[in-house]
């Protein structure tokens, strides 16, 4: 028999009460008593634990509200802005989602009906802060597209925060686009950065959770929204988002491409797209290849596809204020690749194809070879440390490029640049080529995967050879380099044309806009009245 427990003893720490009854965890207990209602008060707290908060009208609807969508559930579950302040339930500090050049959203109700103005709200993970690949200068310059075309004070831009210290944040890249959209009364969004890496499932069900939320309580205050998601993060937004918001996807590339191996990443996005179709999304494609690779491989309905060609923007043919200065090795001459350092770029192809010419005596002019992360990494990666392996073990003259900064793009405009070399394996579009054309560099090399075709011809406006074959490679290589000075200036002129004349991006968004959402465009009563 157990012996009585005198007053004021305390009971020995070392004792079992395993007898007693487990509560959950603080963050997670619930006063209901089915195991339901547990599940789903459970992920209530996590919810609120991201600064996030949902309420509907009832107790059931409440309960709906609080569970993420699934897949195969709803493909809209209601949700409503705060019933109450935001002041009387402050998110935690570092989930606080910010907004840059807005004041905080007034309720629905507080703003007329007659003052109500179109908005077009852009998603993007890449871009705003800075750049590690073509996709962030692409986001950019849709970005800055879309201030110019669009009337004061109806863009918003979403975007994940990366902090100061990071190595994908550029001060100056990113004060160039806040002064941009600041200029044309742009509010900017900036949501929490998820746990999870956005090239994950994970990740992207985080980011369009957040960016779906952000996006709903400016759809509100609207009387019309169209939502962009930029890239393949944000390819799952049509759950998160209101019916009556129109919705454009623009996919940069796709996990098909780059990761096939990836089937539950592939899964996601083929899923997310037939979600979007059939709300009535529409899909941007960025290429022919782009789009018949969609149609093909990821059954999205030709009818839902909408071109929106990639391109440039005028600032991006200019020659830039600064550049890096050169190695002093590439002084006499060099040829110039780069992009980020993954196996799809074949860079390894190209240091094969410059050890066969030098095989073949044939005279090669430094490389600057530009395989680049964004992250600041004490060594370097695996792929980056094959790449030079393969320079040290075969003696190539080659320079290696392991950091990203955007004034690599300026030595385009070197005049000792002797050819500009895309060895890509795939590609959906192939930005390198059009900012080589508009800075008069040439002649270009290049592969014939993807959306490189459409750019570069053979005698045309450069030089092609096979995807991941060195010695179609090697040869293309040596056309370029003999090709004769009266043979180079026509194309670079073709070249220059080409960007004139199918790849103005401006122009480019502005029909695809004028197509999906004139009445974003058009000017209000009340704009035109003070502009009067």
């Amino acid at each position: 028999m157990r012996r009585p427990q005198e007053s004021g003893q305390r009971r020995p720490r070392d004792r079992d009460h395993r007898h007693r009854r487990r509560l959950f965890p603080t963050r997670t207990r619930f006063s209901y008593r089915s195991r339901r209602a547990g599940r789903i008060r459970s992920g209530t707290a996590h919810r609120r634990c991201l600064g996030r908060c949902l309420v509907a009208d009832n107790w059931h609807q409440r309960l709906s509200c609080l569970v993420p969508p699934h897949p195969q559930a709803l493909p809209f579950v209601c949700r409503r802005l705060m019933s109450k302040p935001a002041q009387t339930r402050p998110p935690r500090r570092h989930h606080t989602v910010r907004i840059d050049h807005a004041t905080a959203p007034p309720s629905p109700t507080a703003v007329p009906e007659a003052a109500r103005q179109p908005r077009v709200v852009v998603a993007l993970h890449e871009g705003f802060y800075g750049a590690e690949s073509g996709t962030g200068f692409s986001n950019r310059a849709f970005l800055t597209a879309l201030a110019r075309l669009l009337p004061a004070g109806r863009l918003s831009v979403i975007t994940p925060h990366v902090p100061v210290t990071a190595g994908a944040h550029d001060q100056r890249w990113a004060g160039e686009v806040r002064q941009m959209l600041r200029q044309a009364a742009a509010e900017v969004i900036t949501i929490p950065k998820v746990n999870a890496p956005p090239d994950s499932v994970r990740g992207s069900v985080q980011l369009c959770d957040l960016a779906g939320e952000a996006a709903i309580r400016i759809a509100v205050r609207a009387s019309r929204c169209l939502l962009v998601g930029l890239d393949i993060p944000f390819l799952g937004l049509a759950p998160y988002t209101s019916p009556t918001t129109d919705l454009l996807l623009v996919p940069r590339s796709t996990t098909a491409l780059t990761r096939p191996k990836d089937v539950s990443r592939v899964r996601w996005e083929r899923d997310a797209l037939r979600a979007a179709t059939l709300r009535g999304a529409r899909v941007g494609a960025i290429s022919s290849h782009m789009r018949g690779h969609l149609v093909v491989n990821y059954a999205v309905p030709r009818s839902s596809i909408v071109s929106i060609p990639n391109g440039l923007i005028r600032e991006e043919m200019i020659r830039p204020a600064t550049a890096l200065p050169l190695p002093f090795k590439a002084r006499a001459g060099f040829l110039l690749a780069m992009g980020r350092a993954v196996p799809t770029k074949g860079f390894e192809d190209l240091l094969e194809a410059l050890r066969l010419l030098k095989e073949r005596g044939v005279p090669v002019p430094h490389l600057l070879l530009a395989a680049v992360t964004s992250e600041e990494h004490q060594h370097l990666s695996s792929y980056q440390q094959d790449l030079a392996a393969h320079i040290r073990t075969h003696d190539l003259d080659a320079t290696l490029i392991t950091r990203f900064t955007p004034a690599i793009r300026a030595w385009l405009h070197s005049p000792a640049l002797r050819a500009v070399i895309v060895p890509s394996r795939e590609e959906p579009f192939g930005r390198i080529p059009l900012e080589a054309f508009a800075a008069g560099a040439g002649p270009v090399v290049a592969t014939t995967a993807g959306g490189l075709a459409q750019t570069v011809i053979e005698g045309e406006t450069g030089f092609t050879a096979a995807p991941q074959d060195p010695r179609s490679l090697a040869s293309a290589l040596h056309r370029a380099l003999t090709v004769l000075p009266r043979e180079r200036d026509r194309l670079r002129s073709a070249g220059a044309a080409l960007v004139r004349s199918r790849h103005d991006y401006e122009a480019s968004v502005g029909s695809v806009m004028d197509r999906i959402a004139p009445w974003a465009l058009a000017q209000s009563a009340t704009a035109e009245g003070r502009a009067r």
